[in-house]
Parts: C-alpha cells; sequence; structure tokens
C-alpha cells in the first residue's frame, strides 16, 4: 500500500450553543483547532450545527414555536458573511478542511433559511456550498428547498469529497451524482442519533445503516458525523417546545461499508485513517459510476444551476425609457 495516499478524517461530535450563532462559530474554531492539532486532514460537523437543529418544528405549534423560528432565522448565516470568515481563519491556521452544516439565511427575501453543508479549505477558502434539496418531514415549516449547485466533488491533494445533508442519502440520486464524479471522502451531516420512545433504533440505524450504504456504493469512506443536543444544552426558554435528544453516535465507514471507528453518545471527536488504496482496490470491484453502470438504459441530469432571487426587477433606465425607477421617486 501507498504511504504517500494516506490520510486522518475526523467526525466533530458536540454541541453548538443554541440559538447563539456568535458563541457557536466561536466553539467551532475551537474545535477545528483541536482537530487539526491531532493532525486531521478533514473534519465534519453535524447536520445545521451552527446553530443548532430546529429540534421544536416535530412539536405542536404555540406561540412560542413562532418565537423560536423567529430567533433561529435571525442566527441563520448568510454565505460568505462574518461567520464564515471566521471558520475559514479557523481552518487556515489549523491547516485542515472543515464540512459544517449551517442554517443559510435567503439573502433576498431574509425570510428562509436552507440547511446548508458548506466546505472550506485548509486556506480558508469556501470550496462548496450545498442546500438540502429537500428537508425531511416537519423540517419543511423552518428549511426551504435547496437546489443542484452543491452536488458536486472537491479536488483536494489527498482525495475527492463530497458532502449531503441526514436524508438526502435516503434519496439515492443526489449520492449517486456524487459518485458519478468519483467521490473518495464522503461527510453525511446527521443531527445525531434521535433520542425518543419507540423511535430511538429506528433513527440511529437510519443515521449508520445510510451512511454505510453510501460508502459502498460509492466505494468512498465516509464521515458519519453526527451532532448533540442532550437536555442540559436547550436553554430553559425552549424546553417547553420539547427535549427529546440527539446524543451522537457518529461513525467513520471505510470503502466497503465497514465502520472503523464508532462514537458513543456526548462530546468527542473521532478520528481514522484512510487510504486511497483501499478507495482503489473498492472502486476496482464495482464502480457504479463506471464499469459497474449501464449508461445505455439509465440517464441522469442534474441542473446546478443555482436558485436565486425568484423575483427579476427591470427599471425604465435599464430599458432606455423616460420613466424614473422607483428608487428615483423616494429623492422627490
Amino acid at each position: 500500500m501507498s504511504k504517500t495516499a494516506t490520510f486522518k478524517l475526523a467526525a466533530i461530535q458536540a454541541a453548538p450553543i443554541l440559538f447563539d450563532k456568535t458563541a457557536s462559530v466561536a466553539k467551532a474554531c475551537s474545535l477545528i483547532a483541536e482537530a487539526g492539532s491531532k493532525g486531521a486532514n478533514i473534519a465534519a460537523f453535524g447536520e445545521c450545527w451552527l446553530p443548532g437543529y430546529p429540534f421544536w418544528v416535530e412539536g405542536p405549534v404555540v406561540d412560542l414555536t413562532w418565537e423560536a423560528s423567529a430567533v433561529f432565522l435571525e442566527n441563520s448565516i448568510e454565505i460568505p458573511g462574518p461567520e464564515t470568515e471566521l471558520l475559514a481563519q479557523a481552518a487556515k491556521k489549523a491547516a485542515i478542511d472543515v464540512t459544517i452544516g449551517v442554517a443559510e439565511r435567503d439573502p433576498h427575501s431574509n425570510g428562509t433559511s436552507y440547511c446548508t453543508a458548506i466546505t472550506i479549505s485548509k486556506k480558508g477558502e469556501i470550496l462548496n456550498r450545498h442546500r438540502k434539496l429537500k428537508p425531511t418531514h416537519a423540517e419543511r415549516i423552518i428549511w426551504g428547498d435547496g437546489d443542484g449547485y452543491g452536488l458536486r466533488v472537491v479536488e483536494r491533494p489527498y482525495g475527492r469529497i463530497s458532502a449531503l445533508n441526514c436524508w438526502e442519502h435516503q434519496m439515492m440520486l443526489p449520492g449517486y451524482s456524487l459518485a458519478a464524479q468519483g467521490t473518495q471522502i464522503h461527510a453525511a451531516l446527521w443531527p445525531g442519533w434521535e433520542k425518543k420512545p419507540r423511535l430511538d433504533e429506528y433513527c440511529w440505524a437510519r443515521q449508520h445503516l445510510l451512511s454505510r450504504a453510501f460508502a459502498s456504493q460509492a466505494c468512498a469512506y465516509v464521515i458519519c458525523a453526527a451532532g448533540v443536543r442532550l437536555e442540559k444544552d436547550i436553554p430553559a426558554r425552549w424546553r417547553p417546545l420539547g427535549i427529546w435528544e440527539h446524543p451522537g453516535r457518529s461513525a467513520i465507514i471505510d470503502p466497503r461499508g465497514e465502520i472503523i471507528a464508532e462514537a458513543d453518545i456526548g462530546e468527542t471527536i473521532l478520528y481514522a485513517e484512510g487510504s486511497l488504496d483501499k478507495v482503489r482496490a473498492a472502486k476496482a470491484a464495482c464502480d457504479i459510476a463506471g464499469h459497474y453502470s449501464r449508461p445505455d438504459v439509465f440517464e441522469l441530469r442534474v441542473d446546478r444551476r443555482p436558485n436565486e432571487s425568484r423575483v427579476q426587477f427591470s427599471d425604465a433606465e435599464e430599458r432606455g425609457g423616460d420613466a424614473k425607477s422607483s428608487d428615483s421617486f423616494a429623492d422627490e
């Protein structure tokens, strides 16, 4: 096996400071520094880690629900923005690539957030922004539909990396689009194993099984990064909205779909070594985008145009007319 094709993966399993983007960014920067000091090439946080998963959308709609949603929107971030700049500085200082889940505020309407995974290079550059294509179940209350812009694989010195959020791994086609681009290291971002009556084992199984399926099908390492949100992490004001927990259970999975590192509940950083030789060996056996595909039977088209402003404004000056624009009337 080649020694030059190895790398170190990290799954950051930690609780954000709920409803506080400033404090959460500060904590994220500290965790990035720790992962970098351990020699990790790439670290992944859980889904919507900044400013925390909107857990109240699963509960009844009461006045406090709307207050929580408003505060959540206020603490969502724009990309790029001051928060991403701080994360980029931390990644550069620690010399580590980072994928982190954030709530991204729509810069046009300021009234919609997206469940977004951003990938930042060790040089402090934003490499990719992927908005969750379809929020799951009650998440549609708080998140808008994403676009295909971020369905991209990013080339890094140690391998090709990609990212998806939570149940995007259930959709199949997003994953295939990344496998078709030759992903070798994939960040699977999850809010965390859901510790609910009758649902806990089901949700834990989906988190691991879908991540393992992706690893096996794409022949890629998968960082199954799970978030943490225990009862003690929820500010007292918001506890009436529900205190079911996300205790973690991150994992790192090899290109054969086998778990090579696994975390229990609570805060930790999980590490594992990877090798491109093992990626190539797995792909040689079953490359679903190459020799194990049937392009003569199946065709997949992906629209990667960004879904930006939904309204196009044309002022008189732009058309060459004499009428004044709405802005000029304000000066009279």
